[in-house]
C-alpha cells in the first residue's frame, strides 16, 4: 500500500514555498508599473507642451527601461538576501538622473520612491534605511520645489515654505513605501523559515527514530549475541576432552539463537504494526505540517485490535491520498458506532463507520489506483465495504463500515461503545 512518504510531504512542501516566491516576486513587478506608466505619461505631456524634444524623449525611455531592468535585480537580489552595491549605486544615479524630469511635471516625482521601495529589500540596518529615506525626500523636496517656482510662477509661496514641506511629504511616502515592501519581505522570510523548521523537524524525528532503533536493537540482541559467543568459545574448547559437555552448550546455543530470533520477530512486527490512536496523530501532524487543516473525531472506545488496525490503514491511506492528489485546505476525519437491531435482548450487527472528507480535489475523478484497492481487500477480510468519490463541488469523501462482533464478544467495554460522532468532532 502506498504510504505518505517524506519525500511527498518534502515535494509539496517545496512546490508550495515556491509558489509563494513566485506570487510575491510577481507582486514586486507588477507594482514596477507604478513608476513606468506614469514616466511615460509624464514624457508625453511634456513633449505635448515643447518642454522635451526628441533627443531628450529617447534619452528617458532608455532611463525608464534601463531603470526597470536594475528593479528587477534589486528585487531578486533582495529576496535572496544578497544585494550589490553596484546595483545600489548604479541603479541610484539613473533614478536620480530621471528624477531631473520633475522640472517638466510631477509625474516623475514616483521614480525615487519605486528606487528606495526596491533597495530596502536587501539587508540593510533601520539607521541606513531612515538615512535612505530622509536622503531622497531632501533630494526630491530641492527637485520638486525647484520644479514648483518654474512650473507654477504665479504661486505666492516662497521657497523656504515648500521646501520643507515637500520633503517631509516625500520622506513621509518613502518611509510607507518602505514599511510596506519590508512587511512583505518579512512574510517571503517567515514562510522560508517554516520551511526550514519543518525540514529540520523531519530530520530530527528520522535520527530519533534511529537511535531508537538502535537501542531496541542493541537490548534485543547484545546479550543473545554475547551468550551465543561465550556458548560456542566453550563448546569449542571442551569439544575433545567431553564432548557431551560440548553438546549441551552448543544446545544453549541453539536456544539463544531462537530466543533471539523470536525477539527480533517479535519487535519487526510491532514496527509493522499499525495502531489507530497512533495513526490519528500522525496523520493530523502530517496534514498540517502540508497546510491542511485537520480535525479528527474521538474513535469510539472498545473495538476489537482488528477493527482498530484496518481503520488505521484506511485513515493512512487516506492522508495520502489527500497530500498526494489534492490541493486540500480541510481534512475532517469522523469515527462512529452505528447500532445494528436487537433480537432477543442481545444487540447483534453493529458496524463502525469511518469517513474521510476533504476539500481541494482536482480535475476530473480518475480510477481507484492500487491504494484503495488494497484497502478494499483488507476491509473485506473483515466483511466490511469501501467507498470512495468526489463529494461536492471540490470534496472528496472515503467512507469505510467495518462490522462488529456481538457485545458479549467484545467485553465490557464494548457494550456501550462510541456513539456516532459528528465530523470534526475535537479529539
Amino acid at each position: 500500500m502506498a504510504v505518505a512518504t517524506t519525500a511527498d510531504i518534502e515535494e509539496q512542501a517545496a512546490r508550495k514555498l515556491e509558489r509563494y516566491r513566485r506570487v510575491t516576486y510577481r507582486s514586486f513587478m507588477f507594482a514596477a508599473v507604478g513608476f513606468v506608466l506614469p514616466g511615460l505619461y509624464g514624457l508625453e505631456d511634456a513633449y505635448t507642451k515643447g518642454d522635451a524634444g526628441v533627443p531628450l524623449i529617447v534619452a528617458v525611455v532608455a532611463g525608464l527601461a534601463l531603470l526597470a531592468w536594475c528593479y528587477t535585480r534589486l528585487v531578486r537580489a533582495g529576496l535572496e538576501g544578497i544585494v550589490s552595491r553596484r546595483d545600489v549605486v548604479g541603479s541610484g544615479v539613473v533614478a536620480a538622473a530621471l528624477s531631473l524630469m520633475m522640472l517638466t511635471g510631477p509625474w516623475f516625482s514616483v521614480v525615487p520612491v519605486f528606487w528606495v521601495s526596491a533597495v530596502v529589500l536587501g539587508p540593510m540596518g533601520r539607521g541606513r534605511i531612515v538615512a535612505l529615506c530622509a536622503g531622497a525626500g531632501v533630494y526630491c523636496g530641492v527637485v520638486a520645489t525647484v520644479a514648483a517656482e518654474r512650473l507654477y510662477p504665479e504661486s505666492d509661496a516662497p521657497w523656504y515654505v515648500i521646501f520643507p514641506v515637500l520633503t517631509a511629504l516625500y520622506t513621509a511616502v518613502s518611509g510607507f513605501v518602505v514599511f510596506v515592501n519590508r512587511y512583505q519581505r518579512r512574510m517571503w522570510e517567515l514562510h522560508q523559515e517554516a520551511y526550514a523548521a519543518r525540514d529540520a523537524l523531519a530530520r530530527l524525528a528520522v535520527t530519533e527514530e534511529r537511535l531508537r532503533f538502535s537501542r531496541d536493537l542493541h537490548d534485543l540482541l547484545g546479550h543473545s549475541l554475547s551468550l551465543i559467543a561465550v556458548k560456542s568459545e566453550l563448546a569449542k574448547r571442551t569439544v575433545r576432552d567431553d564432548p557431551e559437555r560440548a553438546g549441551a552448550e552448543m544446545a544453549d546455543v541453539q536456544r539463544a539463537a531462537r530466543d533471539a530470533l523470536r525477539e527480533v520477530r517479535a519487535a519487526v512486527r510491532g514496527y509493522r504494526a499499525v495502531e489507530l490512536d497512533a495513526e490519528l496523530a500522525g496523520v493530523r501532524a502530517v496534514l498540517e505540517a502540508a497546510g491542511v487543516r485537520c480535525e479528527i473525531g474521538r474513535p469510539p472506545g472498545g473495538l476489537p485490535p482488528e477493527v482498530r488496525s484496518v481503520l488505521a490503514w484506511v485513515i493512512r491511506e487516506g492522508a495520502t491520498n489527500v497530500i498526494k492528489h489534492s490541493e486540500a485546505r480541510t481534512c475532517a476525519i469522523s469515527l462512529g458506532v452505528h447500532r445494528g437491531s436487537a433480537h432477543g435482548g442481545a444487540r447483534y450487527g453493529d458496524s463502525v463507520v469511518l469517513e474521510m472528507r476533504n476539500d481541494g480535489v482536482r480535475g476530473a475523478e480518475t480510477p481507484a489506483g492500487s491504494g484503495l484497492t488494497g484497502l478494499t481487500e483488507r476491509v473485506a477480510v473483515l466483511g466490511g465495504e469501501i467507498t470512495a468519490g468526489r463529494h461536492g463541488r471540490d470534496g472528496f469523501l472515503l467512507r469505510a463500515a467495518v462490522p462488529l462482533p456481538p457485545a458479549r464478544e467484545r467485553g465490557a467495554d464494548g457494550a456501550d461503545a462510541g456513539q456516532a460522532l459528528p465530523a470534526g468532532r475535537p479529539a
